[in-house]
């Protein structure tokens, strides 16, 4: 899910200059679409409670089979084939792509298991996370350099961390998983997948997977019996309408994040986390005790330091724009 999202890429970031003169029917569209593909994800929690009984494992299965087989459709449907040949030849893409298919197998199989188990907010908590996470990585791994609100976001943001396991006395482990794994996720694919559109890139992934996703079939089936068909065609239809779950969103944002600025659609990204905590408290009857509202305002208080940032940020680009000559904007 997810924010700072993976399937951006280099090649789809854009200044605040290159957006400036946006037609608004393709802003207004792009805004549409990210708060469509946020709101999905938002929405996760009841789709997962749904596939119960299924382990956590066995849905990661399906939906990894599910979604091969949605992309390989879409890919014949619009004969958008011109990507494989180029892709194969490039074995160090190849690599990078099997790293990414890992964390992300990795991201799902530990959402799906806080959710089934009841503890959904804990999952928003490490959406919540992500963001200051990746911004973590980009200094650890690449070496970036931060402003000061942003070291200021990521020195909350740990306090929150810490607070919450003084408080619960336990470390939030899921949470910290969570941010982690899609936090890398986004790293390695920002690092050799940004020649992919997002479709050639879940396929890709998810073909790697599946052959791990039969083993893991074959596995369950051999020791507790698989739930699929057993629970009726409601529950088989969810299990299979995962793949389906998984890609349109995903879709949906690379489209967004073709039309809106970057800020904006890092903004937008607030409302999955969001909408997974009150699906936890309103909808799935979580408690959440009063550190842990404590714990969660500090976090927030640190996603709107780092918000304040990007926005500055863009407007600092723009007015860097504006004082370049009109033909010299790419067009």
């Amino acid at each position: 899910m997810p924010d700072d999202h993976p399937e951006v890429g280099t090649r789809q970031r854009r200044s605040g200059a290159h957006l400036v003169g946006a037609p608004l029917g393709e802003v207004g569209l792009g805004t549409a679409l990210a708060f469509a593909a946020y709101g999905i994800w938002g929405l996760f929690p009841l789709y997962f409670d749904a596939l119960k009984p299924a382990s956590a494992w066995e849905i990661l299965a399906h939906r990894i089979l599910w979604t091969l087989l949605f992309c390989i459709l879409l890919i014949a449907v619009t004969r958008d084939v011109h990507w494989v040949r180029p892709v194969l030849r490039r074995p160090r893409l190849l690599a990078g792509i099997t790293v990414a298919a890992v964390l992300i197998a990795a991201n799902w199989v530990i959402y799906v298991s806080v959710v089934t188990a009841g503890h959904t907010s804990e999952a928003a908590l490490g959406y919540f996370l992500n963001p200051l996470v990746t911004v973590a990585l980009g200094v650890v791994v690449l070496g970036e350099r931060l402003r000061v609100l942003q070291w200021t976001a990521v020195a909350i943001g740990l306090a929150a961390g810490v607070y919450l396991a003084l408080a619960s006395g336990r470390v939030p482990y899921a949470a910290i998983a969570l941010a982690m794994s899609f936090g890398l996720y986004s790293l390695t694919k920002k690092k050799v997948g940004a020649s992919l559109q997002a479709v050639h890139g879940l396929t890709l992934e998810t073909l790697i997977l599946a052959p791990a996703a039969v083993a893991i079939l074959v596995l369950v089936s051999s020791r507790t019996g698989l739930e699929f068909g057993n629970h009726g065609p409601v529950h088989t239809w969810l299990l299979v309408g995962s793949g389906v779950a998984t890609a349109v969103p995903l879709l949906f944002f690379a489209a967004a994040a073709r039309r809106i600025p970057l800020v904006s659609i890092g903004l937008i990204q607030f409302i999955t986390p969001l909408m997974q905590l009150l699906v936890a408290v309103l909808l799935l009857g979580e408690v959440m005790s009063r550190e842990r509202w404590i714990g969660f305002g500090i976090v927030w208080v640190a996603l709107a330091v780092l918000s304040v940032d990007s926005v500055l940020a863009l407007r600092r680009g723009r007015r860097a724009a504006a004082a370049i000559p009109t033909d010299d904007y790419p067009r």
